[in-house]
Order: C-alpha cells, then structure tokens, then sequence
C-alpha cells in the first residue's frame, strides 16, 4: 500500500521508508508540514505516519487541515511527546493511532496495517474474499487453503481490491498504490498484474469493468 511519512528528522525518516518499503509497501517521505499538506491534497493513500515536531507547519495542524477536509485517512501520530496532555491533544484533533518514539519498526508496521484493515471495514487481520484468504503481517495468500505465489506488485493489487470489495478501482489508482515519487511507472503493468492474479487465483475473482477499472464483486465476500 501508499504510505506517507512525515519526519523532519533525516536518519528516522530513512529508517521508516527502507523499513516500510522492505514491508512491500510504497513510501513517500516528506519533512515539513507544508509538503505534507499539499501531498495530502495531490495524492492518494493509504496511511499517514505524522510527527508532530515539525518545521514550517507543525503536526497537528497538518491534521487538522486533513479533518477539516472531511478526510477519513487513516493517521498514526509518531512523536518524541510522552505526556497524557499531548495523547489527548492528538488523539481529539483526529489522529488514530499514537506511537512515541524510540519505537520497533514492526510495531509501527502492524499498527499501520490495523488501520488500513479497520478503515476498510475489517474487523479480523485476514482478509477473506471468495474462497481467497490474504495475511497482510504474513504478506502471504492462499486459494481455498492452498498457498499461492504472488510477487510483491500482485500482492498490492491484490490487497487493494480485497479492501475495496464492491467498489471499481481503477488503473491509474492501482498505480497509485504501487508507485511512489520518483519510480517509473511501467506500462501496462496494473493489466499484466491483474492477469497473473486471475491465473494464480480464478478467472472471476477480478471483473474487469470496461473504460472504468477492476473490482472484486460483493457477492465474491460471502
């Protein structure tokens, strides 16, 4: 999934990308309030990692612009802040989630995943559509109990449609979970995924909806 992180600290920062990116997920990284808003505005994600502790616009005010755009995009607050006093503030500003820094990357990585399953309406860690059971910690799938062998790309894909049953996604918006800035974006790539999963998995787990995008019907989930 599009992960955006906002940390004005450059050896953090880092770590986070490489951590995340080694997770399969595709990371954009800012360092200042101002960059964290307009990019909030231009693109599409799944998740934010905030710190607070910002230059030029500070943490909560990027929050606070993001709910006052009625976003309902998942938030986990990263911060150097310890007291109750700044939980609070945080927490009622918007943000879902909190995390204080020094942290273990694979708690920081599951708490992200949480959020993205409970935004999507799931409520339990795997993913279940149409005889289809994905593990996101696992970042491992399987077909009517068998496990099958998906490269990270058909992973994401995967993952995004299951998230989003009954609603068409389309090519440019898989694009966007599986790109972030500065990577190539190769042609025809959402369609040669999408035919491997078919190949991997069944031909009608994924429709195709002409001139609009893909979609895992509803009736697929029950």
């Amino acid at each position: 999934m599009r992960i955006l992180v906002v940390e004005d600290d450059a050896l953090l920062g880092d770590a986070i990308q490489a951590g995340l990116k080694q997770s399969g997920d595709a990371v954009d990284w800012v360092r200042d309030g101002i960059q964290a808003d307009h990019a909030l505005l231009t693109e599409a994600y799944a998740a934010v990692v905030l710190d607070l502790g910002l230059p030029r616009l500070s943490g909560l005010e990027v929050l606070q612009r993001l709910r006052h755009r009625q976003s309902t995009l998942p938030v986990l607050i990263l911060t150097a802040r310890d007291t109750v006093e700044d939980r609070i503030q945080g927490l009622d500003t918007g943000a879902d989630d909190y995390l204080v820094k020094p942290f273990d990357m694979g708690e920081l990585s599951a708490r992200l995943r949480a959020l993205i399953r409970r935004a999507s309406g799931f409520a339990t860690p795997l993913l279940q559509v149409g005889g289809v059971e994905l593990d996101p910690a696992g970042h491992c799938v399987s077909y009517q109990g068998a496990s099958v062998d998906l490269s990270s790309r058909e992973f994401t894909v995967l993952q995004a449609l299951m998230l989003n049953v009954g609603r068409v996604l389309s090519r440019a918006q898989l694009e966007d979970k599986l790109y972030a800035w500065g990577q190539e974006v190769e042609s025809n790539t959402v369609e040669v995924h999408i035919h491997h999963l078919r190949r991997k998995l069944y031909p009608g787990l994924i429709e195709t909806i002409r001139g609009v995008g893909y979609l895992i019907p509803r009736d697929k989930a029950t």
